[in-house]
């Protein structure tokens, strides 16, 4: 019998999400909106413990929304970690913004927080202040976010938390998603919850929660016909999906658990590998195990010969062509992070088998050497 294929991180459905998503259909809210996405936002504004949520096709067009609050317009300039995924940029170009790029600190993996300070300082001596700051959550581990709102607040630049990786950590006791002006999570397909696809705007603030929502039902006005003053979105998360992020929701700790152990798993079975640093200051939720090596490529090649899949880390924004012509501060550090990073497999329902599979393809690329 031949082994099933591995992949990255998988969605981890139950029949408890299948039930929801039947209960949903069955009821006829197949609408964008309806209960389940009502019940959607509460629960997980509860679980980032902030007081709003709007539930978003994307985490991209949550962190765009976010970015709208913000007050970026067109020719504004925005800080980024450059090591990130490209959407955390490219939402700041659909503003017609400029992303100003900024290196992490091998600490871990994180935006360095010293570096955003000294950009601010320098940008402020100058009057050219960004309009925002976006700080990532990498791999599900939180920035360091007293530094950082901190400098923020000393120059009055607003923060937005960019946790589409991080549902479920936390930074001091307080989860993520928590910080700053909004913060933005996604249900993507590959993220530790699932909604099938899918993203959610988090904030404190009313203003914020308030702006998002209207501007993601395409700016209609509270009028019986349809009256729109400013450009808006379709970006409204649908019932049927929130259903499943319900589901997802619920089944949360059970799934951190789970990437836990195989974080764990691999840094017992796998100490020649250097592995991303858990910061003192949190507790992240293992949504991918990635480590550092100089046979990060013939390690791919290995594990896909096994039919496992594996990714190298982040390429960071500043190496990106479409990226070529914006300002860099640093840089060796998310070089040197994307020369040698390796994401191994690290779905909440990986067996003991697979990641016995994983660590034999492993060792066998490092002996050949």
């Amino acid at each position: 019998m031949t082994d099933a294929r591995i992949y990255l991180s998988p969605p981890d459905v139950s029949d408890l999400e299948r039930k929801l998503l039947l209960n949903a259909f069955d009821s006829n809210w197949v609408a964008p909106v309806g209960p389940d996405l009502d019940a959607f936002e509460e629960q997980a504004a509860a679980l980032v413990g902030v007081r709003h949520a709007v539930a978003l096709s994307s985490g991209t067009a949550a962190l765009h929304l976010a970015l709208i609050a913000a007050g970026v317009r067109r020719g504004d300039t925005v800080l980024v970690p450059s090591f990130t995924f490209a959407a955390t940029a490219n939402a700041v170009l659909y503003l017609g913004a400029r992303p100003v790029f900024v290196d992490s600190t091998p600490d871990s993996w994180n935006v360095d927080p010293e570096l955003i300070a000294e950009e601010l300082r320098a940008r402020a001596e100058r009057g050219q202040l960004p309009r925002a700051v976006i700080a990532v959550d990498m791999y599900g581990q939180c920035a360091d976010y007293e530094p950082l709102l901190t400098a923020c607040d000393r120059y009055g630049v607003p923060l937005i938390e960019d946790a589409a990786e991080a549902l479920g950590a936390t930074y001091r006791g307080r989860p993520a998603g928590a910080f700053g002006l909004a913060g933005v999570l996604s249900f993507n397909g590959n993220k530790i919850i699932t909604t099938g696809g899918g993203g959610m705007l988090v904030t404190d603030d009313g203003r914020v929660a308030t702006q998002a929502r209207h501007l993601s039902t395409q700016a209609r006005e509270p009028v019986p016909h349809y009256e729109h003053r400013t450009v808006g979105y379709n970006y409204r998360l649908s019932n049927l999906l929130a259903a499943v992020g319900r589901g997802q929701l619920q089944r949360l700790p059970q799934m951190i658990a789970a990437r836990r152990e195989t974080f764990r798993f691999y840094q017992r079975e796998l100490p020649d590998l250097e592995f991303m640093p858990i910061a003192a200051y949190g507790e992240p939720n293992y949504w991918l195990t990635c480590v550092l090596t100089d046979q990060r490529d013939e390690i791919i090649a290995e594990l896909a010969r096994h039919d496992i899949e594996a990714r190298p880390a982040w390429k960071p924004m500043h190496l990106q062509p479409v990226f070529r012509d914006c300002v860099m501060r640093g840089g060796h550090v998310s070089a040197d992070l994307f020369r040698r990073g390796l994401c191994l497999p690290s779905g909440s329902a990986l067996t003991g088998r697979d990641r016995e599979r994983v660590v034999t393809a492993v060792r066998t690329a490092q002996q050949r050497g």
